[in-house]
C-alpha cells in the first residue's frame, strides 16, 4: 500500500521533471511529425524518409535525457522507495486534464527502470495498469481543431463536400483537377451507396490530420448512414507535373488493414490527443489491435506496453505451453511460440554453423536497418524486448532443452521474486505477428494436388494457391528491391502468408542495402573440368551476388518453376537488380502502393499517373 502523506519534498519536484522530460519528448515528436506535410508539399522524399527513421530514435533518446537529469538534480537512484511511491502519487496527479497520459505513463516507467534497475513489469513502482482513463479526451483550447471534423451532405451536395473535406487540409501545392478527382471518388461512393436510403444521421466523419508516409498522404475517415459505417481513406500523390491528385479511393476494414499493416512504415500525423485518434481509428477497424494501432502511429513504445498487457492477460487466462515453432529450423534464430496466441518469439542463438559469417550485435543491426527501414509491406514488423519474466510451467522440456543448447546466454531460471515459483527469463527476444511459413503454405497445396483424387474442385484450388503465392512471392520480393533491399537468403521458409494472404519477409539475418551488392553473371567456364565441377571455380567479393544461381535453390518443384518463369524470371538476371541498383542510387524514389494497381483511378482512366520522383544526390541508404 502507498502512504497516505506525501512527505518528501523532492518527491513532486521528480515528478514534475519527469513529465518536463516527457512533455518535451510529445513536443518534438508532434513537431517532427507536423513538418510531413511541408515535405510532402515540396516533394522532399528523401527528407520524408529520413525523418521517420530519426523519429524512431526520439523516444530513447528523451528517456537518456531523463534520466540523467534526474541522477544529476537529485540523485534520483539514492532515493528510498518509499519517496518513489510519492513520486508516482504526484506524477499521477500532473496527468489530470493531460492530453497524453496513456504515454506519459509509459514515459514515467521507462525512465524509473532505468533508474531503480527493474528488470521487467512487477514491481510497484510503475504503471503496471493505467491509472488515468483516455475515455474522451478533448483539447478543449478555444483555437483547437477537434480530432475529428464532420460534414452532412445531401445525395446532391455530396462532391462538393469531397472537394471540401480535401480543400480544409490546406495543401500548399495545386490540384492538377480536384472537381475531376472528386468526382471519381463520388462515382466511387455512389457505387455503394446507389440503392441505399440516405438516413437523417447521413454524414462522413474525417480525421483532422492526413496521415504522411513516403510519397503519400492520406485522408482517413468514415461515412455513417443509419446504423452502418464504412471506412474510407483517399490517397494523395503527386503527377509526373508534380501538381496533386487523389489516386484511389479505398473502402473497408480490409482496405484500411492493409494501409495500416504491421509490414509498413509508420505514418507522420500530428495528434494533439493520440487516444482520440486510435479510438477512431479502432472504429474503422475493430479486428485490428490496439497496440498495433499505436505503432502505425509512430509510438512504438506505447504499442510495446500495451501488446505486454494483452500478452500479460492472454497467459491468465490460458494454460497451453510454450513450444519450437512448427517448420524448418533456423540457423540463426530460435523461434518458438504459444499456440492460442497469435505471435511467435525469437531468440538469437549463441553459435552459428560455419557458413554463417555473423554476430550477435550484426543480427541486433539488421532487425535495427528493419525497424528504420520502408517495411513496404512487405516486412514484418518486430516488437523488441529485454529481461521477459515468464512462468516455468509455461513452457514445454522440449523448448527449454533448445534454449539450453542454442543459447544459454539468453537463459536464465530462478525465483527472483521469492515467492516459490521459478519463472523462465529470456534476456533478449524479438516478438512478430505469426505467420504460415510460404514453404508450408506451398507444400499444403503441392500435396492437395495430387491427393484429390480427381476432385475438379480441389485440384483447381490447389493450383490457384500455388499461381497466387509464387507470384506473390516474386512481387514481395521486388517491392524489397524498390525499398534498396536485398533479402539475403530467398528461400521460401524464410517468407509467411498473411491471414490476408499476402506474402511476408521475417528472416532479416543476412538482408543488405541493395546499393552495397554487387550483382554479377557466373562467368564462362574456362574449361571443361570447371563446367563440370561441383565446386565454385570463380572468384567471389563479399557482397557478389550472382542471381542465375537462385533457380537451383527455389525452382525444383515443376508446378513452382513454371509460374515463377511465367511472371518473374528477370529475378534470375543480373540485369534486373543491377539496373534497380542504378536507379537508386541515382535518387530514384519508387512508387509502393499499399493497394492494389487496378484500385488506382489512372488504372480505369488513364491519366494524371503518379511517377516516381527523382532527386539528385546519393541513394537513400537507410530509410
Amino acid at each position: 500500500m502507498f502512504p497516505q502523506r506525501l512527505d518528501s519534498p523532492q518527491a513532486y519536484d521528480i515528478a514534475k521533471a519527469m513529465m518536463d522530460g516527457f512533455n518535451r519528448h510529445y513536443r518534438l515528436f508532434r513537431t517532427e511529425s507536423a513538418r510531413a506535410k511541408h515535405r510532402f508539399e515540396t516533394a522532399d522524399w528523401h527528407g520524408q524518409q529520413r525523418a521517420q527513421r530519426e523519429r524512431i530514435e526520439f523516444y530513447d533518446l528523451r528517456v537518456k535525457e531523463a534520466t540523467a537529469r534526474l541522477e544529476k538534480e537529485f540523485r534520483a537512484g539514492e532515493q528510498p522507495m518509499d519517496v518513489w511511491q510519492q513520486v508516482k502519487l504526484h506524477y499521477i496527479g500532473l496527468l489530470v486534464d493531460h492530453h497524453q497520459p496513456e504515454l506519459a505513463e509509459t514515459f514515467f516507467n521507462s525512465v524509473t527502470t532505468k533508474i531503480l534497475h527493474r528488470t521487467h513489469f512487477h514491481n510497484d513502482f510503475i504503471f503496471v495498469r493505467p491509472a488515468v482513463s483516455t475515455e474522451y479526451i478533448e483539447n478543449d483550447e478555444p483555437a483547437a481543431t477537434p480530432t475529428y471534423l464532420s460534414y452532412y451532405p445531401t445525395r446532391l451536395t455530396l462532391g462538393d463536400t469531397i472537394e471540401r473535406i480535401v480543400d480544409n487540409f490546406r495543401l500548399q501545392r495545386p490540384f492538377d483537377d480536384l472537381p475531376r478527382d472528386a468526382a471519381l471518388v463520388l462515382e466511387a461512393i455512389n457505387a455503394r451507396l446507389a440503392q441505399v436510403k440516405l438516413r437523417a444521421n447521413f454524414q462522413i466523419q474525417v480525421l483532422s490530420s492526413l496521415f504522411f508516409r513516403n510519397k503519400g498522404a492520406y485522408v482517413v475517415g468514415k461515412i455513417i448512414n443509419g446504423f452502418n459505417e464504412v471506412p474510407f481513406a483517399l490517397p494523395i500523390l503527386h503527377n509526373e507535373a508534380g501538381r496533386l491528385v487523389i489516386d484511389a479511393a479505398l473502402f473497408g476494414e480490409d482496405d484500411l488493414q492493409a494501409l495500416f499493416s504491421f509490414a509498413r512504415a509508420y505514418f507522420m500525423v500530428d495528434m494533439e490527443v493520440p487516444s482520440a485518434y486510435v479510438q477512431f481509428l479502432r472504429s474503422l477497424m475493430p479486428r485490428k489491435p490496439r497496440n498495433e494501432i499505436y505503432n502505425a502511429l509512430g509510438l512504438a513504445k506505447q504499442g510495446k506496453t500495451l501488446f505486454y498487457r494483452d500478452f500479460l492477460y492472454h497467459l491468465k487466462h490460458s494454460s497451453d505451453k510454450f513450444r519450437i515453432a512448427p517448420g524448418i529450423k533456423g540457423m540463426v534464430m530460435l523461434v518458438f511460440d504459444l499456440p492460442s496466441f497469435p505471435y511467435v518469439f525469437k531468440l538469437i542463438k549463441d553459435y552459428y554453423p560455419p557458413q554463417k559469417d555473423t554476430t550477435r550485435e550484426k543480427i541486433k543491426g539488421k532487425y535495427l536497418l528493419v525497424k528504420q527501414h520502408d517495411r513496404v509491406g512487405r516486412m514484418a514488423d518486430t516488437l523488441e524486448y529485454s529481461e521477459v519474466a515468464f512462468a516455468l510451467d509455461r513452457f514445454e522440456d522440449e523448448l527449454i532443452d533448445e534454449i539450453k543448447k542454442f543459447a544459454p546466454s539468453q537463459l536464465e531460471i530462478s525465483d527472483r521474486d521469492g515467492n516459490g515459483r521459478e519463472e523462465v527469463i529470456i534476456k533478449h527476444l524479438y516478438i512478430e505477428r505469426r505467420m504460415i511459413p510460404l514453404n508450408i503454405y506451398l507444400q499444403e497445396a503441392l500435396d492437395a494436388g495430387p491427393a484429390s483424387e480427381g476432385d475438379p474442385a480441389v485440384a483447381a484450388q490447389a493450383r490457384e494457391q500455388i499461381e497466387r503465392s509464387v507470384i506473390d512471392y516474386g512481387n514481395a520480393i521486388k517491392d524489397l528491391v524498390a525499398a534498396n533491399i536485398f533479402p539475403g537468403d530467398m528461400l521460401w521458409k524464410n517468407f509467411g502468408v498473411t491471414r490476408n494472404g499476402k506474402v511476408v519477409f521475417y528472416d532479416y539475418d543476412e538482408i543488405e542495402y541493395i546499393t552495397d551488392c554487387n550483382f554479377r553473371r557466373v562467368p564462362q567456364a574456362r574449361t571443361e573440368e570447371d563446367e563440370m565441377s561441383g565446386e565454385v571455380w570463380y572468384s567471389v567479393g563479399p557482397h557478389d551476388v550472382f542471381p542465375e544461381t537462385f533457380g537451383p535453390f527455389l525452382l525444383g518443384t515443376p508446378a513452382v518453376r513454371e509460374v515463377f518463369m511465367s511472371h518473374h524470371a528477370d529475378l534470375l538476371d543480373a540485369a534486373f537488380w543491377q539496373g534497380h541498383k542504378e536507379r537508386i542510387g541515382a535518387g530514384y524514389v519508387h512508387d509502393v502502393f499499399p493497394y492494389e494497381r487496378e484500385r488506382r483511378f489512372t488504372a480505369r482512366q488513364g491519366q494524371h499517373r503518379p511517377v516516381a520522383q527523382e532527386q539528385c544526390g546519393a541513394a537513400v541508404q537507410s530509410t
